[in-house]
């Protein structure tokens, strides 16, 4: 059977854990046949960012005509995009990208900022799902995102900006609120004790999409999310790889 395909717009992890490399992992694990488009170029391991290269706006471009000329996508997860202008060509051609899911990433799990809220936010309107975490949806609207409370409401201040859906995670806190209908309500799980949480966000957005893709409901593709990075935390939690916080185990 010819599997579903899901295009991740992003930045490339050189440690593997986060951006394309989370994306496809996660796309393989629940299997979608994954397409990329690459947004910039990371010197990277599991201790921080050394080094970022933009991808030029029209190269951005170029990667996502061919993918879409040729391929029948049915779900898009944007992560890092690290350029307003790349912000711009996604928004001009947000009509072409179906299911979209948006991670507004801003600073990497080693605390390296990886993109500034101006190359987020020409993005906000436009997706069926908006995925930021708590210290990301605090930096979009200018204000502080901790408690249960405060993520609710910051969900759903994102809502009102477009978005059909807004999803703050709550990291480590294993809590999480979901936007939508008008409505926010809390989705709470087991914290999974382990450092080894490198590319957690990117791999929540993408497996949403994924599951977009396949048909779900918005409130089911976001519970599966999150039972799966926390089946993921689970299996890579005894992992040593590299000295800081490593990867998730995606195929767990």
């Amino acid at each position: 059977m010819t599997p579903v395909v899901v295009l991740t717009i992003a930045g490339s992890d050189s440690g593997g854990g986060a951006g394309i490399q989370a994306d496809l992992k996660t796309f393989a694990a629940l299997g979608a046949y994954g397409v990329s488009v690459i947004t910039a170029i990371t010197a990277q391991n599991t201790r921080g960012v050394t080094a970022v290269h933009p991808v030029p706006p029209d190269m951005v471009a170029a990667q996502l005509d061919a993918v879409l000329a040729d391929f029948e996508v049915a779900a898009v997860k944007v992560g890092m995009v690290g350029d307003p202008a790349v912000a711009a060509v996604l928004a001009g051609r947000a009509a072409d990208l179906p299911n979209l899911v948006v991670d507004p990433v801003l600073v990497a799990t080693s605390g390296s900022e990886l993109s500034g809220v101006a190359a987020v936010a020409p993005l906000i309107p436009y997706p069926r799902v908006l995925t930021p975490n708590r210290y990301e949806a605090g930096a979009l609207l200018e204000t502080r995102v901790e408690t249960a409370e405060e993520m609710a409401r910051a969900a759903a201040r994102l809502a009102a900006r477009g978005p059909e859906a807004v999803v703050v995670t709550g990291s480590e806190l294993a809590v999480d609120v979901l936007h939508t209908d008008g409505r926010s309500r809390a989705l709470r799980g087991e914290p999974v004790p382990t450092a080894n949480n490198h590319g957690s966000g990117c791999t929540f957005s993408s497996a949403v999409a994924a599951r977009l893709a396949f048909g779900d409901a918005v409130p089911d593709a976001v519970a599966f999310a999150k039972s799966y990075v926390a089946r993921a935390l689970t299996g890579g939690r005894d992992w040593k790889l590299g000295a800081g916080p490593g990867p998730l185990h995606h195929f767990a």
